[in-house]
């Protein structure tokens, strides 16, 4: 799963586009419990959600044109320029260039040729999140794509990733792991094939929760609504998707206890 020793390409930031982030942090505040610090005045309303303290998301108004409401996930990388230059390459598009955000680090924010938005963060002073894989905060990045094999093959290109295939239901489920290391250890998110007519291809981060059924009330209970609603996958966990009131999609997960 998941951790906070982040090597490149792994899930190393996530953070929410919203257009009332004030409305956004009392949802996750009533959902997770987390709370919410200002990055200060000269950051656009940027700030981030914490949990005793500890970052784990981070929430800002709606930059770009034409964006709406979504989480997006960041990846490692050691040069944001150069990943930036090879997503292009590679058939992607870059919808924010290679920038410094202060001190904290350089991020670019990048389309694959799927459609799918992601970013990319150099670690300056800030290296990531601060918790991962615990109760409340992110512990899978799943990508859902129309060509399961050619989106592996543009992410591979960027941050050498790993897959392994496993069977799922109804589908066949790709694991990712970063470049090093054990391949199991490393792994962190996974790929899906698009599911059902209409969907878009796109990343999802997954939220560790103890209990699946009771954060689902809670998000029913604050705005939010129900995605897909909460189902047992063996050998994984419980899952449910989630939408939050302003429309953006995240999921959560108990992981099935390891055998």
């Amino acid at each position: 799963m998941l951790g906070t020793h982040f090597t490149k390409g792994s899930p190393n930031w996530i953070d929410l586009g919203s257009p009332d982030t004030s409305a956004s942090a009392a949802f996750y505040g009533a959902v997770f419990g987390w709370s919410f610090r200002s990055a200060g005045p000269d950051a656009g309303g940027y700030g981030f959600f914490q949990q005793d303290g500890a970052t784990v998301g981070a929430v800002g108004p709606l930059t770009e044109e034409g964006a709406s409401p979504a989480w997006t996930v960041y990846f490692r990388t050691p040069d944001a320029d150069a990943t930036a230059k090879a997503a292009q390459t590679a058939g992607g598009f870059v919808r924010v260039g290679a920038m410094d955000v202060m001190e904290a680090g350089r991020m670019a924010c990048l389309t694959d040729p799927a459609g799918a938005e992601f970013a990319v963060w150099q670690p300056g002073q800030v290296q990531g999140l601060d918790r991962t894989s615990s109760p409340d905060t992110l512990v899978w990045a799943e990508l859902h794509a129309p060509d399961p094999e050619a989106s592996f093959g543009f992410y591979r290109t960027l941050f050498g990733w790993r897959w392994a295939s496993m069977d799922a239901p109804g589908m066949t489920y790709h694991v990712l792991s970063t470049a090093d290391g054990d391949q199991q250890d490393a792994s962190f998110g996974g790929v899906a094939e698009l599911q059902g007519e209409g969907e878009r291809s796109r990343w999802v981060p997954y939220f560790a929760v103890e209990d699946v059924d009771a954060t689902v009330l809670a998000t029913q209970g604050n705005g939010g609504s129900v995605a897909m609603p909460a189902a047992d996958i063996p050998d994984v966990g419980r899952i449910a998707w989630l939408t939050d009131p302003a429309g953006a999609v995240f999921a959560v997960l108990k992981p099935a206890p390891m055998g």
